[in-house]
This record gives C-alpha cells, structure tokens and sequence, in this order.
C-alpha cells in the first residue's frame, strides 16, 4: 500500500478528500478502509472503488447507489489503471447536494487526485 496522492474538494460547505493509493490485494483496500474510518470518524461515506489485475470493486458507502462509486470507478478505469484504489472521505456541510450533485462532486474529486 503505497499512498500516491491527495486531492481536496469543497462543495456547499461538504468536504471530499480523496486519496488515491497503489494497491496489491483486496486485503490492502480493507486495511486502507477501516485506517482511513479510524482517522476520520466524523465522517459520513467513504466510498471507494479499485482495480486490481484480475478483479475490481466498488463501495457507495451508503451513498445513494451509484452516486459515489461509479463515478471514482469510471475515472480509474479512463485512466486505464491497475493495482489502484481511490478513497473519498466526504464531511457533511449541512447542505443536501442531491444525487446529481453528488455524483458531479464525486466524479470531480476523484479525476484531480488521478491528474494532480
């Protein structure tokens, strides 16, 4: 587990940090998981998404469903990667962002910890 990059993004008052890791096994992505649960506990989601050489993952985190992790998914796969994870952590702000709004916030994040 190799921590690759960071990227942090405000919308309406919510936070997304997103992290973006070299990863090996599934184990890896459980163990960056519950760390990254430890660090942030008063955070809402932590919606992920992975691919690795012969599977790959996602998890909404309970997000409404495919608001979250299609999105990070979809721009790992773009970027044609492999042994990758990419975490967002989002803090609530108070202001309901919609599932539109979410995936768009989602869908942001993720692309500028894979280019930043």
């Amino acid at each position: 587990m190799n921590l690759l990059n960071t990227f942090t993004l405000e919308v309406k008052k919510s936070k997304f940090i997103a992290y973006y890791y070299e990863v090996s096994s599934k184990e890896d992505v459980k163990k960056i998981y519950e760390t990254l649960k430890q660090e942030h506990k008063k955070a809402r989601h932590i919606p992920y998404a992975y691919i690795l050489e012969n599977t790959a993952g996602k998890s909404d985190d309970k997000e409404p469903s495919g608001t979250s992790a299609m999105p990070i998914y979809q721009n790992l796969e773009r970027q044609k990667e492999t042994q990758k994870a990419i975490f967002v952590v989002r803090y609530f702000g108070g202001v309901k962002l919609g599932a539109s709004g979410l995936t768009k916030a989602y869908r942001e994040v993720s692309q500028k910890v894979l280019t930043k």
